[in-house]
């Protein structure tokens, strides 16, 4: 790894990715990308690891987007498609991921915390997606129409305009506010509570969100019904109801 990405393996299953370019208000530069990318695949191919955890280095910035002096040294017009390593999107991804924002999370910013699965913000967070003020463009925000109401989506991407932290918990953006200096220890919170869950169960549960999003009711009940099927003929579906009756904690093995 580069130390423009921090990768912490912890022994509990959950993995935090830190941006560390503090002085660059940890912008999408080249390192950084580069080395996003290459913590994402760590991730994923890490079997003891279940959960990650994105953040940003210092308090002032989680990420303030792309390196728009790079693009105007490139002469940048559409980027390619693959260069942002983006969380279930160019990244391929099949464990929850959660964006701990800790500081501004601006265009660029903003899309990274919006791929995770789920998100933590500091109170002293801002979030905006700010193409509209230098003439380029969001076509990642698309998604969003499924996590906030849609006129709130409209003037957030004409306007420009950031909103706090306590906004966008208000509007379903975030999940879960903080006070300044515990995003961190807040998304690692919740990652414990995630990893309470039968791994197999947490894996069918995420992906029955994700379904959902891409089909109509009838077809997302389908789709559900066979995500679950692996989960419901495992030995932790026997283990869980063992482990209520017998008034103990479950033992988890993941099959």
């Amino acid at each position: 790894m580069t130390d423009a990405v921090l990768y912490d393996a912890r022994e509990d299953g959950i993995a935090i990715l830190t941006i560390n370019r503090p002085d660059q208000r940890n912008c999408l530069s080249r390192d950084v990308r580069e080395g996003l990318r290459e913590a994402w695949t760590r991730f994923e191919a890490d079997d003891a690891m279940r959960i990650a955890i994105l953040t940003g280095s210092g308090e002032k910035a989680f990420c303030a987007g792309g390196d728009l002096k790079e693009m105007v040294e490139t002469g940048m017009k559409v980027p390619p498609r693959d260069m942002f390593p983006l969380p279930y999107d160019s990244i391929e991804l099949s464990k929850p991921t959660i964006a701990a924002v800790n500081g501004h999370a601006m265009a660029g910013g903003w899309m990274i915390a919006q791929a995770c699965d789920l998100c933590v913000a500091s109170t002293n967070a801002r979030f905006a997606i700010t193409e509209v003020k230098v003439g380029r463009g969001s076509p990642w925000a698309a998604p969003l129409i499924h996590m906030i109401p849609q006129r709130i989506f409209m003037e957030i991407v004409l306007t420009g305009k950031p909103i706090t932290a306590e906004r966008a918990y208000e509007i379903g953006l975030v999940n879960r506010l903080t006070e300044p200096g515990g995003a961190l220890d807040a998304a690692i919170e919740l990652a414990k509570e995630v990893l309470e869950g039968a791994p197999l169960s947490v894996k069918a549960a995420r992906e029955t969100v994700m379904l959902s999003t891409e089909m109509g009711r009838s077809a997302a009940l389908q789709a559900a019904r066979a995500a679950h099927e692996l989960t419901y003929h495992s030995e932790d579906a026997q283990e869980g109801p063992r482990a209520f009756a017998e008034k103990r904690k479950p033992e988890w093995k993941g099959r």
